[in-house]
């Protein structure tokens, strides 16, 4: 299949700009078996000098795809069995980032419930952790480039983005979640009506 990757200077804004036009836009997973994935219908931005970024203690070995280029992937593990999934922005050096929470699946679905076995189709990929099992993205994703058509991991444009963003009206914006500091910060986005998001404000 062909897909036209967002460019390198999508990426480049704020993290918190850049967040509420990631959605409707498709996460694509190329493996041996075959392509997966589906349209981001949940993101949350963490920003520079964010206390609840990992970027906030300074560049480490496991935060250091933060720092750039944009446009490339940032994957890390959590609480020991989960992988994470994340798109850089801003240039080199300034590191912020957006954590892909949930996305509807679109492609491959016979081979993300092979990766990720679940009974009820809407718990599939509506979090972090369930999606990158499910996509089997792993930290050796991490640094990928995400603007080179060719790699493993792309976030590519969604052709009918406007009216898959339409059809799952409104676009929530609110407070992140599952995490204790700056948990005020509204910079969490998601679109109400798909069943895949992880979960819903009050």
């Amino acid at each position: 299949m062909q897909f036209a990757v967002l460019p390198t200077k999508f990426y480049e804004p704020s993290a918190e700009v850049v967040a509420p036009k990631l959605l409707a836009h498709w996460l694509i997973r190329r493996t041996p078996d075959g392509v997966c994935g589906g349209a981001i219908v949940e993101v949350e931005a963490y920003l520079d000098g964010d206390p609840a970024s990992h970027a906030f203690i300074g560049q480490t070995a496991r935060n250091h795809a933060m720092y750039g280029p944009p446009g490339c992937g940032y994957v890390y593990f959590i609480y020991g069995n989960h992988s994470c999934f994340n798109a850089v922005c801003r240039p080199c050096g300034c590191p912020e980032a957006i954590l892909v929470r949930a996305i509807e699946p679109q492609f491959g679905l016979e081979l993300l419930r092979r990766n990720r076995p679940v009974s009820k189709l809407s718990n599939l990929t509506n979090g972090p952790g369930k999606l990158c099992a499910a996509m089997n993205i792993d930290r050796k994703l991490d640094g990928v480039n995400l603007c080179d058509a060719d790699s493993e991991l792309i976030i590519a444009e969604n052709p009918k983005a406007n009216a898959f963003v339409h059809q799952h009206e409104p676009v929530i914006r609110t407070t992140r979640i599952g995490i204790t500091k700056a948990a005020n910060m509204p910079l969490r986005f998601y679109l109400d009506g798909s069943r895949f998001v992880s979960r819903r404000s009050p």
